[in-house]
């Protein structure tokens, strides 16, 4: 099996590990924009060989791994190059917009609109880390524009992989995916952003930062260059959530103004409740 992955980042680079681990007669191909990135992925024997656009024709699987605003052009363009019985998949995090851009194209039977909801904080291919995706979610969207012999294939990998598999709608998608990741990330980047600028003044305040402030702040290590253009793509849904997220920091804090501590206390017991939500996830 010919493997050609673009984007050799935390999420390609992953991948590719696991392809090479549950595929071992996989041969792994890399696209990306940076050669030091090429270099490195070979280095660190995520890929076999450096490939380009132009070689995707002789490719069994593609995989797309690469910012949301660039995706719009490169699955295009892989799509362009594909040969009959390539599988093309994306792992982006938006989806609406996608599957508008390749809902006419030629080829839309070879593509698999998906999106495998793991990941760190971390980017680059010495961020690519085994078995990432097992037991994740992954989102599949429109998967019945997808060649049947080509779903079958793309769900043997995703089975090898260990990841569960949900089925769902662009907009569907791309309204929950803000609640659960996208509101996550600007509120940690947030959150950040606060406590950076009290401490110009305050420089003991991260001595005494534990580890509940480290994994609220955790996500605020991501990636502007990925994340920017997840907001762009999905504004409708993320400042809906935004308003509703500040709603509540308002009413909060009136609830504090007001000396209203019975109040606070009863806000945190009802939200104590998705414990019994996450304990059922996990």
């Amino acid at each position: 099996m010919k493997v050609y992955i673009i984007g050799i980042g935390l999420i390609g680079g992953s991948f590719a590990l696991d392809v090479k681990a549950n595929f071992p007669e996989a041969k792994i191909f890399g696209i990306d924009a940076s050669n030091a990135n090429l270099a490195r992925a070979k280095e660190l024997k995520l890929i076999d060989e450096k490939a380009s656009m132009a070689d995707l024709k002789e490719a069994d699987v593609v995989f797309v791994a690469v910012p949301v605003d660039v995706s719009l052009g490169v699955i295009s363009k892989a799509l362009d190059q594909v040969g009959e019985n390539t599988l093309v998949i994306d792992a982006g995090s938006t989806k609406s917009k996608l599957c508008q851009a390749v809902s006419n194209h030629e080829n839309r039977r070879n593509f698999l609109a998906a999106h495998p909801i793991s990941g760190t904080e971390y980017s680059g291919p010495e961020a690519a880390t085994p078995n990432l995706f097992r037991d994740k979610t992954n989102i599949i969207c429109e998967v019945e524009k997808t060649a049947f012999k080509l779903q079958e294939r793309a769900l043997e990998i995703f089975s090898k992989l260990g990841m569960r598999i949900r089925y769902m709608d662009p907009e569907s998608h791309d309204r929950h995916i803000a609640y659960v990741s996208h509101l996550s990330h600007i509120s940690s980047f947030m959150l950040g952003k606060t406590v950076l600028e009290k401490e110009k003044n305050e420089r003991d305040i991260f001595d005494l930062a534990g580890s509940g402030f480290a994994s609220t702040v955790r996500l605020a290590k991501s990636s502007p260059a990925m994340w920017t253009p997840i907001f762009e793509q999905n504004k409708e849904n993320v400042l809906e959530t935004l308003n509703g997220y500040i709603s509540n920091l308002t009413q909060f804090k009136n609830l504090i103004e007001n000396g209203d501590f019975e109040e606070v206390f009863n806000e945190m017991e009802r939200t104590n409740h998705i414990k019994t939500i996450l304990n059922g996830i996990n």
